[in-house]
């Protein structure tokens, strides 16, 4: 009896920790995509801005930068089936931090590098504190257990592609700052799609493998030739070697073969990008 008992006390705590780690989740993605707005749409409000002297103010930077961050989390709540209301608070809790350390900075007290680090060491409790009052919302299966609004096309496409997109996202500065990567990193290229397919057991089959290893060695000696001759051809033989591999990943895409397809996907664009600013924009 006492057994039972005890695992009758015992038995809610599994809800319970089920909450905690949907509330956790939230959280995390939440925050992943703040990071994703911020690096997606900061070169862009760099390269709209330059020469304006306002936006060159810490105070100003501070708060495009939530701006950035919460358009990010505005995508990925509306997606999740979240209400306005949330997001407003969850926006309200990016510019919070900014606006309350702004006294301090245009009173003197609090140096620019206090500006920035106060108000992003702030953000992460002023979104739990946003979570918390929408605490059912954040811990149920399903958003207070209501059917999800109609998707938008942008966001059906973001979350169809999001290798695609996630790739996008880790390339802007190659177009605002094109530079050629040293030879050897062609080495890469190949030697991703060995391990992962080794690691997946994708390669028992001898003429996959040998494909992959022929792949290796065409790569090698892409390296050696860019490595040994002049450095204006060797730029094209190095943005010529990643146009060729995203025609690669999209082989592989294709077929199913090796790699996960959303590695493939996003491999063909990295490829595709570095390849085109390399040969195009240099």
């Amino acid at each position: 009896m006492n057994e039972i008992a005890t695992t009758m006390q015992a038995a809610p705590a599994a809800p319970g920790r089920r909450g905690a780690r949907r509330f956790l989740r939230h959280f995390l993605e939440m925050t992943a995509a703040m990071v994703a707005g911020m690096l997606l749409l900061g070169p862009v409000w760099r390269a709209a801005t330059a020469g304006l002297a306002v936006f060159d103010r810490p105070d100003v930077d501070a708060l495009v930068m939530a701006a950035n961050m919460t358009a990010g989390m505005t995508v990925w709540m509306r997606h999740r089936g979240h209400g306005w209301a949330p997001v407003a608070e969850m926006g309200a809790a990016m510019f919070a931090p900014f606006l309350l350390l702004a006294g301090p900075y245009w009173a003197g007290l609090l140096p620019a590098e206090g500006l920035m680090m106060g108000g992003h060491l702030l953000m992460a409790p002023a979104m739990v504190a946003a979570m918390l009052l929408r605490r059912e919302e954040y811990t149920a299966a399903s958003h207070a257990g209501a059917a999800r609004p109609a998707r938008h096309p942008l966001i059906g496409a973001l979350t169809r592609r999001w290798p695609a997109w996630l790739a996008l996202l880790m390339t802007v500065d190659n177009w605002l700052a094109p530079s050629v990567p040293p030879p050897w990193v062609l080495l890469v290229l190949p030697a991703g799609y060995l391990v992962i397919g080794a690691w997946r057991k994708r390669l028992g089959d001898r003429r996959v493998l040998a494909v992959q290893l022929g792949g290796l060695a065409l790569y090698l000696g892409l390296a050696v030739v860019a490595a040994t001759v002049d450095p204006g051809l060797a730029r094209y033989v190095i943005g010529g070697a990643w146009l060729s591999h995203a025609v690669w990943d999209l082989a592989h895409l294709r077929a199913g073969a090796v790699v996960p397809r959303g590695y493939a996907e996003w491999c063909a664009v990295v490829d595709a990008v570095i390849g085109v600013t390399v040969v195009v924009l240099l």
